[in-house]
């Protein structure tokens, strides 16, 4: 028994000493995982759309889009890891699209932008390009 324990720790020793040590200066970093930034408020009010039946729309989900409430494509470079909620109306309809983007039923206003949250937020200010 001391001859099979005097090996394997030989064994332990020679492999541990033949790896080079790594501190947390020469470590390579974690990289963590995060969530998207959350969407700025572009508007604290809904906007009234006219929406075509099977027509297909892209809804801003970042808030940064010219074009509120559809997309526009700046979530490409201001608010990467998002992407617009696209949808497919069946009717022909006038519908209310949130503008603060917090909605519990995107893209559909529901009533969030009444909260002390959004009420107290800033607006986004579109840049000239």
């Amino acid at each position: 028994m001391n001859t099979l324990v005097t090996k394997l720790d030989y064994k332990w020793i020679r492999l541990t000493l033949r790896r080079p040590w790594k501190t947390a200066a020469t470590a390579s970093k974690a990289r963590l995982a995060t969530l998207p930034p959350g969407p700025v408020v572009p508007s604290k009010k809904p906007f009234k759309v006219e929406l075509v039946a099977g027509k297909r729309y892209s809804w801003c989900t970042c808030g940064h889009s010219s074009k509120q409430p559809f997309c526009d494509g700046a979530h490409r470079t201001k608010a990467p890891g998002r992407s617009p909620l696209r949808f497919v109306p069946e009717e022909d309809a006038t519908l209310w699209l949130c503008g603060c983007k917090y909605s519990a039923d995107p893209p559909y206003c529901d009533g969030t932008h009444k909260q002390d949250f959004i009420v107290s937020a800033t607006l986004h200010e579109q840049a000239d390009p």
